[in-house]
């Protein structure tokens, strides 16, 4: 009997060690002959490609590769993998990788049937109607454990123009199929184990908190954050944990799906992190999720009231108040276990860095991202701030006024 599972959410998803072995009928069953393969240089270096590119040459498939992805995708990586895809006449799509490859393959299948600019596509200009050719098929490969790209309908460029980053959406965007095999995440380092699966956590509990009503979203999160909870420290410190390696590829997963109520300010400091300073998505989003929920507190309560017993902790007849507090302080411990800087700063990212102009083009670039207008609490600038400067010292949030 297999072990592999096979559901849809609404992708279609093969899910278990081993589920790489099924690329090639998963190709043929969307009628894709001539598969592109988006990833990035450093994965071309590692067991999973090798094993990817094992399936298909055994299969006899022929497809073209495109391996320059930056880690935070640009929209001239999307405009080089164009040119791939039509030279090599190629008729699929397959990101492989990590939330960059990912989104790459996604913003490549908008542009490869509609042409034009990729910013024309941006959804804060309501860019999604000018998506109105179908896309080519996509399939979704992840060997991390974090973004979820795979079952997302966007994708997260940056302007290399503009020097910001802004989402391209449609439904459309959906990978047709997505694949979760365990196997593939295995050679990921400690460090972006953590920082991916943080990432995982954030998505998770900013879309838990935003206030959409979305139970069945809410749901898919809560779940998401038990497995986080019960299996990230094991996939950082046991890299061969291949049950808690999957389990944090369904967490990924699942907190994607779960964000179709949209994300928070974590999110929108984090996109402009990365914009600027060139700070890694994850990493970014977990200094900065304990002084989101710390400015959050009070409108979160009840639902941050729901997290300490996924760390073993008993709520009943605690004070709300008091259960949300516990779990900022088991958010913040589970960084510290998996070996997430306790600040920007010691991550890199020094107050002399963001000093003047730099720290008003990371504020400024938050607050032009949409994911904060979906915080749990309205955020003004000034709260962004003082945020980004709890993060940059690894200190509890506090409002300077």
């Amino acid at each position: 009997m297999s072990n592999l599972s096979y559901f849809s959410f609404p992708t279609g998803i093969i899910y278990g060690v081993g589920a790489i072995g099924e690329l090639p009928g998963v190709l043929r069953e969307m009628g894709v002959s001539r598969p592109i393969i988006i990833t990035d240089a450093a994965l071309t270096k590692t067991a999973a490609f090798t094993r990817v590119k094992e399936v298909l040459d055994g299969s006899g498939e022929e497809y073209h590769v495109f391996s320059d992805v930056h880690p935070n995708p640009l929209d001239t990586d999307v405009e080089a993998a164009l040119e791939v895809y039509r030279h090599g006449r190629c008729d699929g799509i397959v990101g492989l990788g990590g939330g960059s490859p990912l989104d790459t393959a996604k913003a490549l299948a908008v542009l490869a049937s509609n042409g034009g600019d990729l910013a024309r596509y941006d959804v804060q200009t309501s860019g999604g109607k000018y998506v109105t050719k179908p896309l080519p098929p996509i399939v979704g490969i992840p060997t991390t454990a974090g973004t979820g790209s795979e079952v997302g309908k966007c994708a997260v460029i940056t302007s290399t123009r503009d020097h910001r980053k802004y989402m391209v959406c449609h439904p459309w965007m959906l990978p047709g199929r997505a694949i979760l095999d365990a196997e593939l995440t295995v050679s990921l380092p400690p460090a972006l184990t953590a920082a991916t699966g943080m990432d995982a956590l954030t998505h998770c509990i900013e879309s838990l908190t935003a206030p959409i009503f979305h139970p069945m979203c809410d749901g898919i999160a809560l779940k998401g954050i038990e497995f986080v909870v019960a299996n990230l420290e094991k996939a950082v410190k046991t890299p061969t944990d291949l049950e808690a390696r999957g389990r944090m590829l369904l967490a990924a997963s699942m907190g994607a799906v779960a964000f179709q109520k949209d994300l928070g300010a974590a999110h929108s400091i984090s996109h402009a992190l990365s914009a600027v300073c060139g700070v890694q998505h994850g990493l970014a989003n977990a200094i900065l999720l304990p002084p989101v929920m710390e400015f959050n507190l009070e409108v979160a309560r009840d639902l941050y009231a729901l997290i300490p017993p996924y760390f073993g902790i008993s709520t009943v007849g605690v004070d709300p108040a008091e259960s949300a507090r516990t779990a900022v302080e088991q958010v913040r411990a589970l960084n510290g276990r998996i070996g997430i800087p306790e600040s920007l700063r010691a991550a890199g990212v020094s107050r002399e860095k963001l000093d003047g102009a730099k720290l008003d083009e990371v504020i400024e670039k938050a607050y032009q991202d949409p994911c904060h207008r979906t915080n749990a609490r309205p955020c003004t600038p000034e709260d962004l701030r003082d945020i980004l400067d709890a993060a940059l010292e690894g200190r509890s949030y506090s409002p300077r006024r």
